[in-house]
């Protein structure tokens, strides 16, 4: 290792006890997207220690925020993204307290060595990736459009050590239905509105043999009546989308549309469809991963490429890597392979000491491939060739 990263890896560890404790304070303290009023203010507190300062209510979201640190002259910005949002009754089972204390040790870490290298760096605090799809927000708020690259690291478990590893686009879909209540004894006097959720749950599952490989519905009826022996007023559910491409999100989406105009014809309800902002498929900067994998294999993890067969999840990540160059690699924080995201058991995983190891040694390799970046223009030429080439042409009309 060169003395410019082992000056990195001894400047996070001199954070070290900073960091473990702000990890802890936010896996304590979970909140829901939008509302980690207390984590931003224990990364603010931290940041503030080491002297930075640090903007709230970046990018026009009250739980965001940003701080910056300038090189040695003009260059480009690498941006460091923290999530610290959480589940609802699990608390951190995604371990998004390990992101944010990442991103902030791997600013700390970059920071050393400002004095040597051109260009910017940033933290940014990205909330609500838990169904509120922050980034897009942030996104359409112009916060990166500033920001150049885009790196952050997620935690996983089974001893898996993902690097390049992509992401489906997704989406949360809602539909409401009106119709008029009645006694049950004589339902012929109502408009069941229940009636209608089902047929648009029956109308999906009929239409799934014409899904592509990646497609994915699934749905849950939020509000079904309120007593058996009345005819429900009101139905409402819930669908969450996944498909290739945000492309094929918008089919998806009009698929659930038709479902619910038929179920209006059969039943006399009258439907609402809304949905939330798409998170979009993801495109890993390849020579960027490739940099963090090697970066981690001097911190002594091994990293390796996903298979390409598999499905896997969604997160707002994918907007940002339309915009710009951006990654979102993946370290193990247990080798139980029966621990999973989004499960008591995952909270529990990620305040333990180990989760806390691999988080600093993420953190590290981080800021270690963001001097990567900085310190070479030729690097930075390749990422955005790759970027150029890696884009489909729809989205840069």
């Amino acid at each position: 290792m060169d003395n410019k990263k082992q000056k990195i890896v001894e400047t996070v560890e001199a954070a070290r006890e900073d960091l473990l404790k702000l990890s802890k304070n936010i896996h304590d303290n979970p909140e829901l997207g939008f509302e980690e009023f207390k984590a931003v203010e224990f990364i603010s507190e931290t940041l503030e220690k080491h002297g930075f300062s640090v903007e709230k209510g970046y990018g026009g979201l009250p739980t965001s925020f940003r701080a910056d640190a300038k090189g040695n002259g003009d260059g480009p910005t690498v941006a460091f993204l923290a999530e610290y949002d959480a589940l609802n009754g699990i608390g951190h089972g995604c371990g998004h307290n390990l992101i944010a204390t990442c991103a902030v040790g791997a600013f700390l870490g970059l920071s050393s060595l400002l004095d040597s290298v051109p260009g910017r760096i940033c933290i940014i605090g990205t909330p609500a990736e838990e169904g509120g799809a922050g980034k897009v927000k942030l996104l359409a708020n112009g916060a990166f459009d500033n920001v150049d690259y885009a790196l952050m690291m997620h935690p996983s478990g089974g001893g898996s050590n993902l690097v390049g590893r992509g992401g489906r686009a997704a989406c949360t879909v809602k539909v409401n239905f009106r119709g008029k209540g009645a006694h049950s004894s004589a339902p012929q006097n109502g408009i069941n509105a229940l009636s209608a959720v089902i047929s648009v749950f029956n109308q999906i599952d009929m239409a799934r043999p014409t899904f592509d490989p990646q497609d994915n519905i699934n749905g849950i009826i939020s509000d079904g009546g309120t007593a058996s022996n009345i005819i429900p007023a009101f139905a409402s559910c819930a669908f969450c989308l996944r498909a290739d491409t945000m492309k094929r999100i918008e089919d998806l989406i009009q698929l659930i549309k038709t479902c619910v105009a038929n179920a209006e014809r059969l039943t006399g309800a009258k439907g609402e469809v809304t949905w939330d902002d798409i998170s979009a498929e993801r495109y890993p900067s390849k020579p960027i991963c490739k940099a963090f994998k090697d970066n981690m294999h001097e911190l002594g993890i091994e990293m390796t490429w996903p298979d390409p067969k598999k499905q896997y999840g969604s997160s707002d990540i994918g907007n940002v890597s339309i915009k710009i160059p951006a990654i979102h690699d993946y370290l193990s924080i247990t080798d139980d392979a029966s621990i999973q995201a989004h499960t008591v058991e995952y909270t529990e995983a990620a305040a333990s000491p180990e989760a806390q190891e691999v988080c600093l040694k993420g953190a590290k390799g981080l800021a270690m491939t963001g001097y990567d970046i900085l310190s070479d223009p030729e690097f930075q030429k390749e990422i955005r060739e790759y970027h150029d080439r890696q884009i489909p042409e729809f989205y840069k009309k």
